[in-house]
């Protein structure tokens, strides 16, 4: 669990990030400083929503009953992996003209007003931050209500995520932002449709879907989840040894489905710019 949280805390922290480092670029460079002090606050309230969100979903399940649990669970699970997929396709789509947009949004805000400046701040990070919750949250069940991996995972990501992100606002990295995102993206085809295929599961154990005693394979014996092996499977894929036909079906046809469409190549493509949106210059 801890490779696949630290993968989301790195995707959405960067995105935020940089969500933010183009906002304070702006306002940077067109000498509208003043206006920082209402960025901020946005941006913390983002935070703190995502935080509490995500404490709520973590902790307070566990007063529900087991099918409960598990329905909740696998419900958020789902809605966690539509999350996930419409972020990585929007931010395929909209990675060489969310700079343009972002200002244009800004612009606009500081004609209206300090609360309108705040609110565009809040719901630039609120995004990023309230989907980062979601998935924490499918990814402590998928652990098995261990909550200590993936909260270290999530905290390597987004701490990695706001040195990158300042590293490339001051100039002193330089990458493919437009390759990150596409080699990312692919790896988190693979978490969702690990994470879509526990959602089910659990769906399953909650009797809303038929077939848990069903199993395309057991591999106990083969490739156990205690194995240090298996662990790294589970951590990465959400590898389960004893997989539903529901299951494998689901994490098939996700990765069979998304994953071309993901690679399928723009029909109008351009050079990725060398350095992100949000650089000083």
């Amino acid at each position: 669990m801890l490779f696949s949280s630290a993968l989301i805390g790195l995707r959405e922290g960067l995105e935020a990030a940089l969500v933010v480092s183009i906002l304070v670029a702006f306002l940077v460079k067109t000498d509208r400083r003043h206006a920082l002090r209402w960025v901020w606050p946005g941006v913390g309230a983002a935070v703190l929503l995502s935080v509490a969100v995500g404490a709520v979903l973590t902790f307070t399940t566990a007063q529900l009953t087991f099918k409960h649990q598990e329905l909740l669970g696998g419900s958020l699970s789902i809605v966690a992996v539509v999350f996930v997929t419409a972020m990585i396709f929007w931010m395929r789509k909209a990675s060489k003209s969310i700079a343009a947009e972002l200002r244009g949004k800004m612009d606009d805000a500081l004609d209206v007003g300090p609360a309108a400046v705040l609110l565009l701040s809040f719901l630039a990070v609120g995004r990023e931050g309230l989907e980062t919750a979601v998935f924490f949250y499918s990814t402590v069940q998928a652990a098995q209500n261990e909550t200590v991996q993936p909260l270290i995972g999530f905290a390597i990501g987004i701490a990695a995520a706001v040195v990158l992100a300042y590293l490339l606002y001051r100039g002193a990295v330089r990458f493919n932002l437009a390759k990150f995102f596409t080699i990312t993206g692919v790896l988190l085809v693979f978490v969702a449709a690990g994470v879509l295929g526990y959602g089910l599961h659990d769906l399953q154990e909650a009797a809303f879907l038929p077939g848990i005693d069903t199993l395309a394979f057991d591999a106990s014996a083969a490739l156990p989840e205690t194995s240090w092996y298996g662990a790294l499977l589970k951590g990465i894929f959400n590898y389960s040894q004893q997989t539903t036909v529901l299951q494998a079906v689901a994490w098939v046809a996700y990765v069979a489905v998304v994953l071309p469409l993901f690679l399928k190549p723009s029909k109008k493509t351009a050079p990725a710019p060398a350095v992100a949106a949000a650089s000083k210059e």
